[in-house]
């Protein structure tokens, strides 16, 4: 089976989210509400609103929610007000010239904004749809109106999310840092998990494992109000406990590389830890591990310092915004990067084309074209071949289904209104229950925004919600493969010039004998962190057609190799802790993997040294 249609059939396995799923049900009061009031129009849109909400709507903490849901939706409230905007404005016999152009350019700085991360995908991509819709959606309500039923149908769903108790999210306490204490619980669950597997198959998978759960804690502690201050001791021990892990994982890392099966009692320490975190406690005595090793040696001194962390409450301390205008210098370079302007570049293309097209074959009803555009066209929602695949097959499941229930539901004496009200409602239920596949997501959300644009008056929309989409298809299809200027693969070639960077500012850090430990945790968790961000870009390049997957060729391979020089510098300095010096045989690894590296095609896949 090819990789491109392996994908597409792959079904992940993960919790139902019972929380996101009610969150999803009350969101459709909004709808419910303006149905009532005999306001459809405003219904729609705040309907709308509340399904690109519950979109982004994922496990986290409340705080990282706030940004998640939040920015996107402010966002989708400017498109809707520059479409209805650009509508008014633009003499109406030139609109069918002048609105591709708009949208166009739109498509280019949403595009390359996107490539920022998940946060500004979400933002571009709202912007975008929002934009066509308010230009192209045949409603009575003014613009200004039905911008903020928008809104107020996303800050609901926000609000709901902030209030109501989320056990998907594993939090023991719902309200008061429950999620943060339960990604801090799951890193130290996650180190255990590394210690019972080493000498094992499963040890690289648990050390990937490691990785992810570190940057969910992460994430989850830089919240608005832990970013700069932390203001309480509850948080200020959520932060120290979780740098108290650093030097544990350091540690399993270390362990893991040697590869000798280790004995029971070693996890007992990390699993007592994970339950303090998780419960706010401070553990009791814990068996400490065999001292017969240079990692088992520094994993009991990391256990005895992190026992010291749990025992006492850190003083507080203020966050320097260094951290944010850093961020921020970063987020630009991507937006001028290669990557951000290839991706600009095939959204202006898709967006200006399918806008094009739809103006040409139905003046009347030509945003879905160019909204089922943005989505085909986001890389973060996996290859492009699956997701076309997934958008055809769910388009074509949920139009179909939503045929056969307005047939089925013809006799029943109901009014219009109540059925597709109905409808709306339970496929807003199950919309978190399917963004674990895109064609499961596509055909719920198809339902959904049949129901939607029925009750907004446009009865013909289904079949024509069938062509448009293929049409899209086609369009982002080709925008896909189209040749641009400059090397291919940006995207995946970014993420490793990036993942180089780190790994070799990491192995730099451990040659120099800097005493500054926190620096080089810090070092390593970047460098853990990107090169977990590349693997999953080459994963997805490497899942395309063979045209754009031949433009990752060897990409996996010069992963691998950074991955094993990451594992052997974070061995090494545990080593060189351990006997004042880095040990000859560590230093003989390092250099067989900065050979293996340079023999590597740069001019593929560029590598830092």
């Amino acid at each position: 089976m090819p990789a491109w249609l392996a994908h597409a059939l792959h079904v992940p396995r993960v919790p139902v989210p019972r929380g996101a799923m009610v969150r999803g049900l009350l969101g459709a009061l909004p709808l419910v509400m303006a149905v009532v009031a005999a306001e459809p129009g405003l219904g729609v849109m705040a309907a709308l609103g509340g399904l690109l909400a519950a979109i982004n709507d994922r496990p986290g903490s409340r705080r990282t929610a706030g940004l998640r849901l939040g920015a996107p939706a402010l966002a989708g409230t400017c498109g809707l007000l520059l479409g209805s905007g650009a509508t008014a404005l633009l003499p109406h016999p030139a609109q069918p010239f002048l609105l591709p152009l708009v949208l166009t350019v739109l498509g280019l700085f949403a595009g390359a904004v996107s490539a920022v991360g998940p946060v500004a995908s979400g933002v571009g991509t709202q912007i975008l749809v929002t934009t066509a819709i308010g230009a192209g959606m045949p409603l009575p309500e003014p613009g200004w109106q039905r911008a903020l039923a928008f809104l107020t149908g996303a800050a609901w769903l926000l609000t709901l999310r902030l209030l109501l108790p989320s056990p998907d999210d594993g939090a023991r306490h719902p309200y008061r840092l429950g999620t943060e204490r339960a990604a801090v619980a799951s890193v130290y669950t996650a180190i255990a998990a590394l210690l019972d597997a080493t000498g094992t198959p499963a040890a690289p998978a648990r050390r990937s494992a490691l990785t992810a759960a570190l940057d969910q804690a992460q994430d989850a502690l830089l919240g608005p109000r832990l970013h700069r201050f932390t203001n309480s001791s509850a948080e200020r021990r959520l932060h120290a406990r979780l740098d108290a892990a650093l030097p544990l994982a350091e540690a399993a890392t270390a362990l893991f590389w040697a590869g000798r099966p280790l004995p029971a009692r070693t996890v007992r320490g990390p699993l007592a830890l994970a339950d303090a975190a998780r419960h706010d406690t401070v553990p009791a005595s814990v068996p400490a591990p065999e001292r017969d090793a240079p990692g088992l040696r520094a994993l009991d001194a990391s256990l005895l310092s992190a026992l010291a962390v749990f025992d006492s409450t850190p003083a507080p301390t203020t966050r320097t915004p260094q951290g944010a205008r850093a961020r921020l210098r970063a987020a630009t370079r991507r937006v001028s990067g290669s990557a951000g302007r290839e991706y600009g570049i095939r959204v202006a293309l898709s967006m200006g084309a399918a806008t094009a097209v739809a103006q040409t074959l139905h003046p009347e009803h030509w945003y879905w074209l160019p909204a089922t555009a943005v989505f085909l066209v986001k890389p973060d929602l996996g290859p492009l071949a699956s997701r076309i695949l997934c958008r055809v097959v769910g388009t074509l499941v949920g139009a179909g289904l939503f045929v056969a229930l307005a047939a089925a539901a013809a006799p029943v004496p109901l009014p219009p209104e109540s059925g597709l009200v109905a409808l709306a409602a339970v496929c807003a239920t199950l919309v978190p229950l399917a963004m674990r596949h895109f064609a499961l997501q596509t055909g719920v959300v198809t339902l959904l925004v049949l129901a939607l644009v029925g009750l907004g008056g446009d009865t013909q929309a289904t079949w024509n919600r069938l062509t448009d989409t293929l049409l899209a298809c086609g369009i982002v299809l080709l925008a896909g493969h189209l040749p641009l200027p400059g090397r291919a693969g940006n995207v995946a070639r970014g993420r490793l010039a990036v993942a180089s960077q780190a790994a070799t500012d990491y192995l730099g850090h451990v040659l120099s004998g800097s005493p500054d430990l926190p620096g080089r945790w810090a070092l390593r968790r970047a460098a853990y962190r990107s090169l977990a961000q590349a693997r999953a870009a080459v994963e997805v390049s490497a899942a395309e057609l063979p045209p754009l997957a031949r433009r990752s060729a060897g990409a996996a391979e010069l992963t691998a190799v950074l991955e094993r020089l990451v594992d052997t510098t974070t061995a090494a300095a545990v080593h060189a802790d351990d006997a004042g010096t880095l040990p000859p045989h560590d230093s003989a690894r390092l250099r067989a993997l900065l050979g293996e590296l340079g023999n590597l095609d740069h001019d593929r896949t560029p590598v830092a040294h």
